[in-house]
């Protein structure tokens, strides 16, 4: 017996609609539901533990979305028909998820969590990660697991000067907007997108449009709860709370830690001098207390080490390092700081360091990507490094990280709308971010950018990024630019903006508070305009300009197009021909076909070489024209005739016969002409009778006068 559906209908106003369904699968979780749009459908279940671990002091939250390729009707590519690890799109979706869902748990709430989503069925006109934020809620919703607030997630687009929510990958590539929100009923949570050099009025724009279809989605998931019967939330034992230890605490430490965080310091200094304070807070409780309660010992002094850093900020207007809200740390930048790679640029911005390389090649090197909700390739991708020494810190080294995928690409897509469309290479751009503290990310688009520059790609405009930062207590706030590591853990806003001079190219905007409003969003987007204008002018500085060309080392790559029925002829059989030019040549050549054409890229660094490949092209694609003269050379003698070849086109031959010599009878070939003469012939086409090319020496000689019959 099939049981009892409930099903909630969210109508997207331009004839298409969501419905969330929940009921009918995967009753044993906590809380089950799926989402469908068009012919995607999408299955969330959250589980919780009954009881969390006394010894974890955090929320053991896991979001993990996959993408199943039945779901599209295709089989995994690979030796392996299986899914395995996922992939960095099922990666970014997990953490567009995660970190709208994180904050809206309890703070005391430590129970193993888990929200998996996974694509059962996909539509080519729906794109699934759109979904996703909507059906974990969603699933959280008909639970008894404890959420402060319901949320959803959209994708806005803007086509054609409007704006489009949930738009087709096919809508999606004709908007100058391509913005994920994730939202509460009252307030915006995350914000990450690209977009095409906007202003900051249009993102806030863009911004409260989707905010609009997200509060439609939560009124959905408010009736499905209702219907199908909220569950009490369930109980759970929160964290161990000891009043009088937290007033011993702050006592001692708060005045301490506020004339540490006034005077403005270093980080390992300010580090050192919080880690004494500490110590003496700690020497005020016996071996016995602090063996029961060491815990909430440290706990009580990050509250109070917190409290009190918020608070020079928001009363003196004095950051931990001495600067004021709206200074940016000193700067320093260098180019072609690695002798032997395509582009290289080191960016330093206080505490925070990147080194940026570029790589150049053919389409051959494009990122593959093939997965069940899209396939095609990226001839521009940028990839991130946080190796634990940038923090001075020794951590097992457990592959790329969920991090590291989101930081690489946020910068990619800041940066990728200002590689020109025409620019026939491929470009891999890697960060090695050296030091870090505060906004590794930014600084991997500015190192990224100077290093195209120095590779001589020749970029639209140059790009810069700023990380923005909020401390409020609800009446009084400070937008922060350029911020510190310790700000980003001891705020309220985490938000990157990047963009040219003209406009923003890509954001990403995390919020830890409920309730922000939109003037104070308006004035972080204007503050950081401010900001990363001025780094942009110390990019310009370091390098004004594009190099006019790639380097003497660097590969040179020169495309050609040829006629579809050519590619044989320069492939040869097997690839012999190719692979024999590419060895003679010291040449990579890629052979694309496109629209029945031969698209060729000729990359490599001795010009001598690519013009050997041009001349064989030429050459193997050489068409002579009827009446038209060309010059020729003897390559062969024939008893009947001489073999020439066109001088314009090595190696395409053609007889010409003893009869197009001369006008003049001619007994032997070598009366006219010999090994190695060059001349003129005349083109005349095929030849009726042989059907084979056919040209004249004599056609372009005058013809001698008739003799006169003698009666």
């Amino acid at each position: 017996m099939i049981p009892q559906l409930f099903v909630e209908k969210i109508d997207l106003g331009d004839g298409r609609s969501i419905t969330i369904e929940t009921g009918r699968l995967a009753k044993q979780a906590d809380g089950s539901v799926v989402v469908r749009m068009g012919d995607t459908m999408i299955l969330a279940t959250a589980v919780s533990a009954r009881s969390a671990n006394p010894a974890v002091d955090f929320l053991p939250l896991t979001v993990d979305y996959r993408e199943k390729f039945a779901a599209a009707g295709r089989f995994p590519g690979g030796f392996f028909k299986r899914e395995a690890r996922p992939s960095d799109s099922e990666v970014l979706t997990m953490r567009l998820v995660d970190r709208v869902l994180r904050p809206l748990f309890p703070d005391d709430y430590h129970a193993e969590t888990q929200v998996m989503i996974q694509l059962m069925s996909h539509d080519e006109t729906v794109m699934p990660d759109a979904l996703a934020g909507l059906a974990a809620s969603a699933a959280l919703a008909v639970s008894d697991i404890p959420f402060y607030n319901l949320i959803s997630e959209v994708r806005v687009a803007r086509i054609d000067g409007k704006f489009v929510i949930n738009p087709s990958r096919e809508d999606l590539a004709k908007s100058d907007i391509d913005m994920m929100i994730g939202a509460s009923m009252d307030s915006v949570a995350m914000v990450e997108g690209e977009m095409k050099e906007i202003s900051e009025a249009e993102m806030v724009e863009a911004i409260k449009f989707a905010h609009e279809a997200i509060k439609v989605q939560i009124q959905a998931q408010l009736r499905l709860q209702a219907a199908f019967g909220k569950k009490e939330t369930r109980t759970y034992e929160g964290e161990k709370e000891n009043e009088e230890i937290y007033k011993k605490v702050k006592a001692a430490a708060y005045d301490k830690i506020y004339a540490i965080a006034k005077v403005g310091s270093a980080k390992h200094e300010r580090t050192a001098s919080f880690a004494e304070v500490k110590e003496e807070v700690k020497a005020l409780f016996t071996e016995e207390e602090l063996a029961a309660d060491g815990d909430l010992v440290s706990k009580y002094f990050y509250k109070t080490n917190k409290e009190a850093v918020r608070n020079v900020v928001l009363e003196l207007g004095i950051r931990l390092d001495g600067r004021k809200t709206t200074d940016i740390r000193p700067i320093w930048c260098e180019t072609d700081y690695l002798p032997r790679v395509h582009g290289s640029s080191l960016f330093t911005r206080g505490e925070t360091q990147a080194l940026a390389t570029v790589t150049l090649g053919t389409s051959r090197e494009a990122n593959q990507i093939d997965s069940p909700s899209e396939q095609g390739e990226e001839k521009f991708y940028l990839h991130y490094n946080f190796p634990p020494f940038s923090t001075g810190e020794a951590k097992p080294l457990r592959g790329t990280s969920r991090r590291e995928v989101g930081h690489g690409n946020l910068a990619q897509r800041a940066l990728k709308n200002m590689i020109p469309a025409d620019c026939p290479y491929t470009i891999r751009i890697v960060s090695e971010v050296l030091e870090s503290n505060g906004s590794s990310s930014m600084a991997t688009v500015c190192a990224g950018t100077m290093a195209l520059m120095d590779a001589g790609v020749q970029m639209v405009k140059p790009v810069s990024g700023i990380a923005m930062g909020l401390i409020t207590d609800g009446e009084k706030f400070a937008v922060l630019s350029d911020i510190l590591g310790d700000e980003d853990h001891l705020g309220d806003m985490d938000f990157k903006v990047t963009g040219t001079a003209d406009g923003i190219t890509a954001c990403q905007m995390d919020i830890k508070i409920d309730g922000l409003r939109y003037d104070i969003m308006e004035q972080a987007l204007g503050q950081a305009r401010e900001g990363r204008l001025h780094i942009l002018g110390k990019l310009t500085e370091t390098i004004a300009a594009p190099r006019a060309d790639v380097k003497a080392h660097s590969p040179k790559i020169i495309t050609r197009t040829i006629p579809g029925n050519f590619i044989g002829a320069l492939i040869g059989p097997g690839g012999k021909v190719i692979q024999e030019l590419q060895k003679a040549t010291g040449t990579t050549i890629v052979i694309n076909e496109v629209d029945e054409q031969g698209v060729i890229e000729i990359l490599g660094t001795d010009p001598a070489g690519i013009e050997a490949v041009l001349a064989k092209i030429q050459s193997i694609t050489f068409k002579p024209q009827m009446g038209e003269a060309y010059e020729v050379k003897v390559i062969k003698m024939l008893d009947f005739g001489a073999v020439v070849e066109y001088t314009a086109a090595p190696g395409n031959e053609v007889l010409l016969h003893v009869s197009e010599l001369a006008w003049e009878r001619t007994e032997n070939v070598t009366d006219v002409v010999n090994m190695g003469d060059v001349f003129q012939v005349k083109y005349l086409g095929l030849d009726p009778k042989t059907r084979k090319e056919k040209v004249s020496r004599k056609a372009l000689l005058p013809r001698p006068p008739r003799e006169e019959k003698k009666e």
